[in-house]
């Protein structure tokens, strides 16, 4: 193991990784999935909080489209900041656990939030006041998660192999969220107010106490082999400008841009689900499901791949499966059909997903995994909903949804030439296999 001479605040650069056996790597990949399945389903802009939170709002409160979508913009403000808690986590070490301490104290913060709010009068007012403080509170957990992964995945080179595990421990809590979501707001429906919003509130107070659990292990597969990326006093101004000085994360951070803009993919494609398609409420939750599950087969199919190819062949390749994604809903005719299309695109879309963050996790900066990696998660959103007003106007006045087709399928063509901009070294290897090897041979 090499490191650069440091001076004061400075990190190390790793120029080697420790080779880690089978099971090692196995052991590491279930830790991080069980934390991961944990916090997706006690996010409370997501997992089982969000869609009945939605249907509350709607249904007991009586709140109209504007109204709703005003609470959904303000309480996301914390998200739009997602880069501060990531750098937060890079520059600070609570009890002196790192990313354990942040599980440790914000998990038990956040559940502490749910307890409170759980015996609080509900109006408008109180429920975004909750979900803005546990969002704050709960973006800490999320930086840690995030820093871990990439932090792992970095030192060892298996940041193909976590990328999938990470998409794929996910997904099985957003498909529950989006499949239960409806179901758990009709039980509630027979509940009065204060006990629906008490329910929904103890329930994510639990999963956040059994993070802070979670704190409790440290397993020696997980944290025995990790090297301290970060010595001396902690220089803000220089690590903003190391970040900023830093290349690869440009490309990639373009590229995810790109894959998440997707205009069109979420309000037209609902509106066009339901009024030309003649889909209920239901169809719209199956098909988010449906294409939300069918992710997973070419995560796993990936995550076998990132060991034999170099994430150059599969990002380009990937990309290119990718780039007709929306296609298929240019060829059905029916909600039924469209249900069936979700296989189609889930399948498509996958392996370019996991390369995606792939890339993101080997672009990270030595000890600013967690600023880059929730800079990214920032983006996401941002661009997103972006995306959804544009697609949302051309759905109106340019045509209809085919026209949204058409604009996705351009957006997703642009990030072929965006490949060639990043870092050669960068993506030349597979899992598992240093630079050093290559140049042996």
């Amino acid at each position: 193991m090499r490191a650069h001479h440091l001076s004061v605040g400075e990190t190390r650069v790793i120029a080697a990784h420790t080779a880690l056996s089978r099971s090692d790597r196995e052991r590491i990949s279930l830790y991080l999935g069980i934390l991961v399945f944990l916090l997706a389903f006690g996010d409370p802009g997501g997992g089982l909080i969000n869609i009945p939170i939605g249907f509350f709002l709607k249904n007991k409160l009586h709140l109209t489209a504007r109204e709703l979508a005003d609470f959904r913009l303000i309480a996301a403000i914390p998200v739009y900041l997602s880069f501060v808690f990531g750098f937060i986590r890079d520059t600070w070490n609570p009890f002196g656990m790192r990313d354990r301490g942040f599980m440790l104290l914000f998990g038990a913060s956040t559940s502490a939030l749910y307890v409170f709010f759980a015996f609080t009068p509900v109006s408008f007012g109180t429920l975004l006041i909750a979900n803005v403080l546990l969002t704050t509170s709960f973006l800490f957990l999320a930086s840690a998660q995030t820093g871990l992964i990439s932090t792992i995945g970095q030192q060892h080179a298996i940041s193909g192999q976590l990328s999938a595990v990470w998409n794929v421990f996910s997904s099985i809590p957003n498909t529950a969220a989006l499949l239960l979501g409806g179901s758990l707001s009709a039980m509630l429906e027979s509940e009065n107010s204060e006990r629906a919003a008490r329910i929904l509130f103890l329930g994510g107070a639990t999963v956040m106490g059994l993070v802070a659990a979670y704190s409790a292990l440290r397993p020696k597969s997980v944290f025995g082999k990790l090297q301290k990326e970060r010595i001396g006093a902690v220089e803000p101004a220089n690590d903003i400008r190391r970040l900023l000085r830093h290349w690869p994360i440009y490309p990639a951070l373009l590229i995810w841009t790109l894959w998440s803009f997707a205009p069109g993919s979420e309000t037209p494609l609902q509106y066009y689900l339901q009024n030309t398609l003649r889909g209920g409420d239901a169809t719209w939750g199956q098909w988010n499901a449906i294409i939300e599950i069918s992710y997973v087969p070419t995560f796993l199919v990936f995550r076998l791949l990132c060991r034999k190819l170099p994430l150059k062949t599969l990002l380009f390749w990937g990309t290119v499966l990718a780039i007709p994604q929306m296609m298929p809903l240019i060829f059905v005719h029916s909600a039924s059909t469209a249900l069936i299309s979700a296989v189609v695109m889930g399948l498509m879309g996958g392996v370019a997903t996991a390369a995606y963050l792939d890339l993101i996790i080997r672009s990270c900066p030595a000890g600013l995994q967690g600023t880059m990696l929730m800079t990214s998660s920032a983006l996401s959103v941002i661009v997103s909903r972006l995306g959804d007003v544009l697609g949302t106007t051309l759905y109106q006045h340019y045509g209809g949804f085919t026209v949204c087709v058409i604009a996705v399928t351009g957006v997703y063509a642009l990030i072929l030439p965006v490949l060639m901009l990043i870092p050669k070294d960068l993506i030349v290897t597979a899992d598992g296999q240093k630079l050093v090897d290559l140049a042996k041979s």
